[in-house]
């Protein structure tokens, strides 16, 4: 198994990790995905542990299985739950402890719920691109207005304070173009970005980034979700395609949907930061951001990001970038 079963990340290795099972009983598992957590015995197959999952997460409650080709506590969990559009809920005080301290040691056992929609907190869509991609980020938001009734691009620019623009399937109003200078510094901008937005959380995508409607109608669940447990942060999976072939780098998570009152920091490959640090953040499973770039743009991004920030503008990524997707 080179990619995880849950997440599809290529991070597996060995661990010395165990879980405890109701009756007390402890098992070590050999290997786990260092992106998402899960453990995995040494013969596990992903189809079969995935199938072993979806029909574990099929009830109202999900309780331990000493047998599983897997292991997973209470914060793995309930990322992976979001796969299948589900919330995994703590049934007591220490699994709430488990969800603030991971990775626990105790096999994970839960309330499942849908993730709905309906009840969810709002959540702003925040976009940054250049002047020239001004018109193409406008025409592509009304597939957009079934999950956000706030949107604000921010163009790399002179100065310009926020000003409404009509969109179709959005209020008058809803649509906002502002503008700042970029000056190399991505963190600024994104910090910008978020202090404009009018809703308590928001999602940001750069203009070569899209995200499906049906991925968006489930981010104000997840906000929600997030909100219940502490957490402000939460990734998405993105998939990057350079010439139209998906690249290896997949899933490449990215924390994009953020509480507004969070900063990021980088002047290139920017992160929000967390004071608590990364127990803060899940990763949803849900569905994942589409991101397209050219092969000239791939070979010209690392050097340029070197430059603006010296020492950080990761010069492998290139390579990594340019190799297509392998299980």
């Amino acid at each position: 198994m080179r990619r995880c079963f849950v997440c599809a990340a290529a991070m597996i290795g060995p661990t010395d990790r165990t879980l405890s099972y109701p009756g007390g009983e402890r098992r070590a598992f050999p290997l786990a995905c260092n992106a998402c957590g899960v453990l995995l015995a040494d013969d596990g197959d992903p189809e079969v542990c995935r199938a072993h999952l979806a029909r574990s997460l099929a009830g109202p409650i999900i309780t331990p299985d000493r047998e599983a080709p897997y292991g997973l506590d209470l914060y793995t969990l309930r990322s992976a739950a979001t796969r299948w559009r589900l919330g995994a809920r703590p049934r007591d005080a220490a699994g709430r402890a488990d969800l603030r301290h991971p990775h626990g040691t105790r096999a994970a056992e839960a309330e499942l719920f849908a993730l709905s929609a309906a009840d969810g907190h709002p959540v702003s869509l925040g976009l940054i691109c250049r002047p020239a991609d001004r018109d193409a980020v406008l025409a592509s938001l009304p597939m957009q207005a079934g999950w956000t009734d706030d949107v604000v691009i921010l163009v790399d620019g002179p100065g310009l304070a926020a000003e409404p623009v009509p969109v179709a399937g959005f209020a008058a109003g809803a649509v906002r173009v502002a503008a700042r200078p970029l000056d190399g510094d991505f963190a600024a901008q994104r910090n910008a970005l978020q202090g404009l937005a009018r809703h308590g959380w928001m999602l940001q995508l750069d203009a070569d980034e899209a995200l499906s409607p049906e991925t968006g109608r489930l981010l104000p669940a997840l906000a929600a979700l997030a909100e219940a447990e502490d957490v402000v942060s939460i990734g998405l999976a993105r998939a990057t395609r350079v010439d139209g072939v998906l690249s290896d780098v997949f899933p490449d998570v990215q924390y994009r949907l953020n509480r507004t009152r969070l900063l990021y920091a980088g002047r290139v490959h920017e992160r929000p930061v967390l004071d608590g640090g990364w127990p803060g953040s899940l990763i949803a499973l849900h569905g994942c951001i589409e991101h397209r770039l050219s092969l000239a743009h791939v070979r010209a991004r690392s050097r340029r990001y070197e430059a603006l920030d010296p020492g950080r503008g990761r010069p492998d990524e290139e390579v990594a970038l340019l190799r297509p997707y392998a299980r």
